[in-house]
């Protein structure tokens, strides 16, 4: 079987920080329930490394990063088999950066891990992390773990945030596939901000309040609408709740998810500078969650 044709995994990459640490006991616990292989991928990034050394020390240095990179995983692996001595788990070693290497690893199906250094607002934004570049173009998936300090108890509680849209969609079908494995409840959640003229201050209360349930009926339908569109016979029986309310999105889905063990989100794929100096919803929770946040991004729910 060639890597083209492997089942599906959980992709995990590892550099030897704390939030990847992190991001490996996480997806060690999601190979587990999903009874799938573990693969723990480093990528060295030799070129942007070498190109500072000059040409003759060159060989030298390579073969110390790569003896680091080896070791590196060797202590991962050993930290999974303590951790979860059921799982199957694989190590892969390459010389590109970490985004391209776990993107060139992943494939449909499966589920990729990384950890959040918790660099919010501009600094995120101006230096770019491996979370936001692989979370925009990756071919499934993306479980973002943030490095907490301290392990967190399961709580059996999945959030999901849906808007309508296609993306939503995708994150609903997701959140249902692990609550399905997690034997978790799930949380659909739904937002709205109401658009006020300029002179707001003239309407009258009963102008307002009918104003504001247009959009309460709207979100209801938004929500009943994608319930029943992507729950199937698998998933029926599942414990499904919403919570609907009149916030920004971000901030909505942070408080539903505060006590989740994870939060789902669409992406619609605005990837690249555009996508992170605009902002989305799902750019917004990565930054701000203190909970894992899976990210769906287009193609992910594909299998072929």
């Amino acid at each position: 079987m060639n890597a083209q044709e492997r089942p599906p995994a959980v992709v995990v990459g590892v550099d030897g920080s704390p939030a990847a640490r992190a991001a490996l006991l996480w997806a060690a616990d999601e190979a587990d329930r999903r009874r799938e292989t573990l693969r723990i991928v480093h990528g060295m990034g030799l070129a942007s490394k070498l190109g500072v050394h000059p040409l003759p020390d060159r060989a030298a240095v390579e073969e110390e990063l790569l003896e680091d990179g080896r070791s590196l995983l060797a202590e991962s692996v050993d930290a999974v088999r303590r951790a979860r001595p059921e799982v199957e788990v694989v190590d892969v070693l390459a010389g590109d950066d970490a985004p391209a290497v776990l993107l060139d690893d992943a494939r449909h199906g499966d589920v990729i891990v990384v950890g959040s250094r918790g660099l919010g607002g501009i600094k995120a934004i101006m230096l770019g992390s491996v979370s936001a570049r692989t979370s925009s173009h990756a071919p499934c998936p993306v479980v973002v773990v943030p490095d907490t300090g301290r392990p967190r108890s399961r709580r059996g509680r999945i959030v999901v945030g849906v808007d309508g849209s296609d993306s939503s969609h995708r994150a609903l079908r997701f959140g249902l596939r692990e609550a399905l494995v997690s034997g978790s409840e799930v949380v659909v959640v739904n937002s709205w901000e109401v658009p006020l003229p300029a002179d707001a201050d003239s309407l009258s209360v009963d102008a307002q309040s009918l104003h504001e349930e247009v959009f309460d009926r709207q979100s209801e339908e938004v929500v009943a609408g994608v319930l029943a569109e992507v729950i199937d016979d698998s998933t029926e029986d599942l414990e499904i709740s919403a919570v609907r309310m009149q916030a920004n999105p971000v901030e909505a889905l942070l408080k539903a998810g505060e006590d989740a063990d994870l939060i789902v989100v669409g992406s619609r794929g605005r990837g690249g500078v555009r996508g992170l100096v605009m902002g989305s919803v799902s750019q917004g929770v990565l930054h701000h969650a203190r909970v894992p946040v899976a990210v769906l991004p287009p193609h992910s729910d594909e299998t072929e």
